[in-house]
């Protein structure tokens, strides 16, 4: 969702540059320059609070997936696709766009056939596909098959498809607000120490259970040595402040914990000297931009993604990684070892950084720019 939002962002910004002629507005240079946007999500997506803070037309349609359920639910989602198809197919009649675009999810599949199924390939709308991942998943894989472009975020991905001729390596793209800056200012408007190492520690925008729960374990042992921002996921919330009303008044101080954070998470990065979370593919984006020495904990029940993105980054020697069932015995030692390790903090910090894009974006909009432009030309 973040990578399609960096890239809505980057598509907003240019379009409204292009109305601006010495601070006043001017015609745009065609009609089909102008920028038009829908948003697909899933019927009781995640993403309905976050895309309502953009300024984009939202709707949604039926979805479920396929890989990895049991048989007595697999009739049922098998269903939901297909309606999700014909939903789709509406949609696009009306709509009608010159390109789609798609960053993984199974929502992706009923909308790019639905795409396709417009046999006219003069009218169909051109399909991009940009993997964010390392090991792209099955719903990206078949999406691969109806592209006619595709974006990798690292040159390791090429490996997993066929045919390498429409994909291009632009890195992952991260969203603007999330930018290297001043660490005091940071500190300063999170209400932090400036003298303390800071930690922190994120289990994605659900959060993560077993992360929380190996902290709340280890957390007066952490506080005497550092501070600690924690952002949990609203699902562990009211554990989270039992954990922290538990703590000496002194410790609770440094104990800075957060349900979630969005504008503010730039700070949060900017603050921090090391990070504990999952290894969801913003790692490979994000973490590179702040050079922050991590320590990540793959989610054991997705499929591979997340441990392909983790060794990745350890193979690098920009992270150490850590499996769900060693955190009670190996979190803590892991963080003090690092914490009084300086040459590895800088050592990791140096090849997170190396592995930053920070025209990811930019080389992103231009591939959609170049679809928008053979798409214009084919309905002439």
């Amino acid at each position: 969702m973040y990578p399609a939002l960096a890239v809505l962002k980057a598509l907003q910004e240019d379009e409204s540059s292009r109305w601006q002629s010495d601070g006043t507005e001017r015609q745009l240079q065609a009609e089909y320059d102008a920028l038009e946007v829908l948003w697909v999500g899933g019927e009781g997506g995640i993403e309905v609070d976050l895309i309502s803070r953009e300024e984009v037309e939202f709707t949604t349609i039926p979805a479920a997936g396929l890989h990895g359920v049991g048989l007595r639910a697999f009739p049922g989602n098998l269903w939901q696709i297909i309606k999700g198809f014909f939903s789709a197919r509406r949609i696009l009649k009306e709509f009608q766009p010159q390109v789609l675009f798609f960053t993984g999810g199974y929502l992706a599949v009923p909308v790019a056939l639905a795409g396709r199924s417009i046999l006219s390939r003069k009218n169909r709308p051109r399909i991009m596909v940009y993997v964010p991942d390392i090991e792209p998943g099955l719903a990206l894989r078949l999406l691969a098959w109806l592209s006619d472009q595709i974006a990798v975020t690292v040159e390791a991905s090429m490996n997993y498809f066929g045919s390498k001729s429409k994909i291009e390596v632009t890195g992952y793209p991260v969203r603007g607000e999330l930018s290297m800056g001043d660490q005091k200012a940071a500190r300063s408007q999170l209400s932090l120490s400036q003298d303390l190492p800071t930690l922190l520690v994120f289990g994605g925008s659900k959060g993560a259970r077993s992360i929380n729960r190996a902290v709340f374990q280890v957390l007066p042992d952490l506080l005497k040595d550092i501070q600690v921002i924690h952002i949990s996921g609203q699902l562990d919330w009211s554990e989270v402040e039992y954990e922290r009303n538990r703590l000496p008044e002194y410790l609770k101080k440094r104990y800075h914990a957060y349900p979630y954070l969005y504008q503010e998470m730039g700070a949060a990065l900017n603050a921090a000297d090391m990070v504990v979370s999952r290894a969801g593919a913003s790692v490979l984006g994000e973490f590179p931009v702040f050079g922050i020495p991590a320590i990540l904990v793959p989610y054991p029940y997705a499929w591979r993604y997340q441990e392909v993105n983790a060794r990745y980054l350890e193979n690098c020697g920009a992270a150490i990684v850590l499996q769900d069932d060693e955190l009670k015995q190996k979190l803590l030692p892991t963080i003090l070892g690092l914490l009084d390790d300086q040459n590895q903090r800088e050592r990791m910090s140096q090849a997170m950084s190396s592995m930053a894009t920070p025209k990811a974006t930019e080389s992103i909009t231009n591939l959609l720019h170049g679809l928008v432009t053979e798409s214009s030309l084919g309905r002439i």
